[in-house]
């Protein structure tokens, strides 16, 4: 107890060093490629999991140039025949 009060204790008198330097380094440098690589296999997956739910491409008549068809009259026409709506 007097040995430590009166000098310096033992946790002020350590230093990194330039070992402590090159570990975190080392560590920080693995990390950084660990994550590039999950990134290129968490895209894969995602792609691959995007394709699987794709619906298959219908067969119809184009759209035209500039538009976009989503199908949705033809579903929203159908709906109200069943229903026994009419359209607008």
């Amino acid at each position: 107890m007097f040995l430590l009060a009166a000098g310096q204790s033992a946790a002020s008198s350590a230093a990194p060093g330039a070992i402590g330097f090159l570990v975190v380094a080392g560590m920080g440098l693995a990390i950084f490629f660990l994550f590039r690589s999950m990134t290129k296999h968490l895209r894969k997956v995602n792609l691959a999991a995007q394709n699987e739910a794709a619906p298959p491409a219908k067969s119809g008549p184009p759209a035209g140039p500039g538009r976009v068809s989503t199908g949705a009259a033809a579903t929203d026409a159908a709906a109200n025949k069943k229903a026994g709506r009419q359209g607008s």
